[in-house]
């Protein structure tokens, strides 16, 4: 069994790029509970603030642009022009979150009044959408950007204060490093927590992210076959994490 994961030239059926080295599960639990302890500070960072985090990813994801789809082209042979506009799709729904942070109403926050006039008494009652945990997330073939290490599902949960986990699809893997690199940096230079986003190569670190006690949700977007597994891991009792599928084409 190989050790790492090879991307190709589908235009030449070259390997294309460095192997990356597939994630022992060793590394998953360290990337894992990393990731859990930097959710407990992320968690509390004023929705502002964690704005102004996810900005700066998108600028830092722009200003490497060139060097992202050049790596993708080469490793997907989607082409450059369709590359770039996904590229600036994924920067834009970065902004868009924040955008959403700083308007405010996605917490849904309720106020009931008390009422003891009622049968039973209703007291004051208060609810508001807070962040979950660390979440996984799974990168789609097909849109190496925007459905992938930097994409909705990812933007989505580190906005609402999650940390994240991304397992990289393995038809992309120098795509996938090269855009974690460029957000791990980004988020480090904003003051993000360390280890508040993370990544991990090879379908046997998925199983064992998706099976890790700490991962409290799942984002995937993939084949038929793919999202059944994920259900069944979800639904065998050997986890807690729940699991959401968005079928890409």
């Amino acid at each position: 069994m190989s050790h790492v994961v090879q991307g190709y030239n589908p235009r030449t059926g070259e390997p294309f790029g460095e192997p990356v080295a597939k994630t022992p599960d060793s590394e998953v639990d360290r990337i894992a509970s990393a990731a859990a302890v930097a959710f407990s500070a992320w968690s509390v960072v004023p929705a502002a603030d964690r704005a102004m985090v996810l900005e700066k990813v998108a600028d830092a994801l722009d200003a490497e642009s060139s060097l992202l789809v050049e790596t993708a082209d080469g490793e997907t042979a989607l082409g450059v022009p369709r590359l770039t506009t996904e590229l600036k799709r994924t920067t834009n729904q970065l902004r868009l979150f924040a955008e959403v942070l700083r308007e405010g109403s996605y917490v849904e926050a309720t106020l009931d009044s008390a009422n003891p006039d009622i049968i039973p008494p209703r007291p004051v009652l208060r609810r508001i959408l807070r962040p979950l945990g660390t979440v996984a997330v799974f990168s789609a073939s097909n849109f190496p950007f925007a459905f992938s290490v930097a994409g909705g599902d990812t933007a989505s949960a580190l906005a609402s204060g999650c940390s994240v986990v991304v397992k990289a699809h393995s038809a992309h893997p120098s795509t996938s490093r090269e855009t974690a690199r460029v957000v791990i940096d980004a988020l480090r230079d904003a003051g993000a927590p360390e280890g508040v986003f993370g990544i991990v190569y090879g379908t046997e670190s998925g199983v064992a992210l998706v099976q890790h006690p700490v991962v409290r949700a799942v984002g995937f977007t993939g084949s038929t076959g793919g999202g059944r597994a994920l259900f069944d891991l979800a639904q065998g009792g050997r986890t807690r994490s729940r699991s959401t599928a968005n079928w890409a084409a």
